[in-house]
């Protein structure tokens, strides 16, 4: 029995490997695959499943956090590790290209990689990252941790951190992770007074970026950005 066991999943699994290189693969059945290398002697299709169905997508499972994914029945410290390297290894290909690009060549591949950075955390976080004077990413920093509705953000700190690392641009970006709405008057006030600041000491604010569940928000789409 065991060795019709092993030889079902391999043979299963080579079947997987073949749709994945003919692009005829579901989504299920690309974390499957994935999982097969994680969990090789299981079959994990219904974890697979039972996955896409409580995340929606791969992408957004990936972005969960570690805490979160060990949190699931059937998914241990090893599994949550090799999903999350997973996240990792794309973040740093964003990473590349925009350290490589300038950043206004692709406006939607800084919405993603924002997406990537704060999606599906359950606090807010405040990221700044940090680019040359060719709209080159130098460094992505997270700025402050916060609550479940606000987090903090110091300006004699940025202004600090932009001058050590010879940044002339930045963006910033934050989640809300309880709510689907864009900036808050809050965000606005503090926006402004901040580009008031950088701009005074000659660094520029591309852009405001605030990430929710479903949405992404820009403030350089927004008429009070450029007042």
């Amino acid at each position: 029995m065991a060795n019709e066991d092993s030889n079902f999943y391999q043979g299963h699994r080579a079947r997987l490997r073949q749709k994945f290189l003919d692009d005829q693969i579901a989504e299920y059945e690309k974390l499957e695959l994935l999982l097969g290398y994680a969990i090789p002697r299981r079959d994990v299709r219904p974890l697979a499943r039972a996955l896409i169905n409580k995340y929606g997508s791969l992408g957004q499972l990936l972005t969960m956090p570690y805490e979160e994914l060990i949190k699931f029945p059937g998914v241990g410290h090893n599994v949550a590790v090799f999903l999350k390297s997973i996240h990792s290894v794309v973040m740093d290909g964003y990473k590349t290209v925009m350290g490589t690009e300038p950043i206004f060549h692709d406006n939607e591949m800084l919405n993603n990689y924002c997406k990537w950075i704060v999606a599906n955390k359950i606090v807010e976080e405040f990221h700044i990252l940090y680019f040359d004077s060719e709209y080159r990413l130098i460094k992505d920093e997270l700025h402050s941790v916060g609550t479940y509705d606000s987090s903090g953000v110091y300006a004699r700190e940025i202004v600090k951190r932009a001058l050590a690392l010879n940044s002339t641009i930045l963006v910033f970006v934050h989640n809300h992770p309880t709510t689907n709405q864009g900036f808050s008057t809050q965000d606005i006030e503090t926006t402004k007074e901040l580009q008031r600041i950088l701009s005074g000491l000659g660094i520029k604010l591309y852009d405001h970026i605030v990430v929710t569940k479903y949405s992404v928000f820009s403030a350089r789409n927004t008429a009070w950005f450029h007042c």
